[in-house]
Parts: structure tokens; C-alpha cells; sequence
């Protein structure tokens, strides 16, 4: 075949030109690597915002007085939070539960019961109410967490009855300045329409409790 045939002219310079393309893109294609990388270096990736929560380490009943081991700090979205969520076990150590959290359910400032209040959120349905025994000895066998009958009589001059069962004890508290032979005033959890009938036989006259 002639020297001077286009054809193999045209091969005979591609041949010499492809190395030199392969090698470029190699550059090419190492420098994009390495700027995806610089770029992922100053743009890290972006972390979906959240806030610390506090929730139950593990199922708690009614009346728990909690200890910084019953609960832990996990992360959730800020808009998934309910109100009055805490962050903090310290804010909950000593306190106690008013009704039972799951594992895993976020602890609420309703959720819990300060020996400094009276009036507070037990569960829907349900009521706090005060009761100060007519024997000062009973309470001091009762506990929070302590389940008792409401025993009143339903008239003056009536035997007494059960006005309320298996009620939960929240707190038993001292009152302040009531000297020594006062009562202590419990504070007792139930069904609504059973905290009402408890307040209405304190009002009428001395109520005591039982232990179940």
C-alpha cells in the first residue's frame, strides 16, 4: 500500500495521539476526584436538627418517685416534642410519677408530682385530692405508691363505708405548724367521679383510710 494513503496517514496519527488522550483524561478525572473531595471537606453534611429529651428508661408505675436511673436524655426533633417536655434528670429526682409511662414515653412537667403541689395532672379521668385521716397513725405506714380504701361514713350518725377504692397514695406529706398529733395530709389519686365523692365525706366529717 502506498506510503502516502489518507487512510493510513489518518491511523497512523491516531495511534500516536491516543496515549496522550487516555493520559489526559486520567488527570481530568483524578482532578474531579479531588475536588469532590476539598468540597466535601468544607460542606460537610448537614445533621437533621434535634434537642436532648428526657423519656423512661424503663416502664414505670403510678406514684414512682424518680431517680436519675429510671429516665435518659435522648435526641428528637424539635417539632415532635410535647409541651413541657424536660431535658435535665436532675429536674426529676425525687419527684414522683402521677400515673405509669411506657419505656421510651417522653417525662412532662405534668407528668409528675411536686410535694409542693396540690393541684396537678394525673392521666386523663382521673383527680388529685387531699385527705387528712381521722387516725394520725395510719399515715405513717403509708408510702407513695401505697394503694388504700376511702372509708367515711355516707351521714352523720351513719356506719361508716367504703366511699372509694384502690386509691393510689401520692405523697404523704406533714403539714407545717399542725404540731405533733396533727395528721399528715395525703394526697391520694382517683377516678374523677371517686375524687369527688372522697372531698364531699371529708366535708361532711372524718375519713380514714385502709390498706389493701
Amino acid at each position: 500500500m502506498p506510503a502516502s494513503n489518507p487512510t493510513l496517514i489518518r491511523l497512523r496519527a491516531l495511534r500516536a495521539t491516543l496515549p496522550r488522550a487516555l493520559a489526559l483524561r486520567r488527570v481530568v478525572a483524578g482532578a474531579l476526584l479531588l475536588a469532590a473531595a476539598a468540597t466535601a471537606l468544607w460542606h460537610p453534611a448537614v445533621e437533621p436538627a434535634s434537642t436532648p429529651v428526657l423519656v423512661a428508661a424503663k416502664p414505670l408505675s403510678a406514684a414512682t418517685a424518680l431517680a436519675p436511673s429510671d429516665v435518659r436524655v435522648v435526641r428528637a426533633p424539635p417539632d415532635l416534642l410535647p409541651a413541657g417536655a424536660l431535658t435535665d434528670p436532675a429536674e426529676v429526682s425525687g419527684r414522683l410519677l402521677a400515673g405509669p409511662a411506657a419505656e421510651g414515653e417522653p417525662i412532662t412537667r405534668v407528668r409528675l408530682v411536686g410535694v409542693e403541689n396540690t393541684a396537678l395532672a394525673v392521666g386523663p379521668g382521673a383527680a388529685a385530692v387531699p385527705l387528712r385521716p381521722a387516725d394520725p397513725t395510719v399515715s405513717s405506714l403509708l408510702r407513695p405508691g401505697s394503694r388504700v380504701d376511702v372509708v367515711a361514713a355516707a351521714e352523720p350518725g351513719e356506719p361508716p363505708g367504703v366511699v372509694a377504692e384502690n386509691a393510689t397514695v401520692l405523697t404523704v406529706r406533714a403539714l407545717a405548724g399542725g404540731g405533733p398529733n396533727a395528721p399528715p395530709l395525703l394526697l391520694l389519686a382517683l377516678p374523677q367521679r371517686a375524687a369527688h365523692d372522697v372531698a364531699a365525706a371529708s366535708l361532711r366529717g372524718e375519713v380514714t383510710v385502709t390498706l389493701r
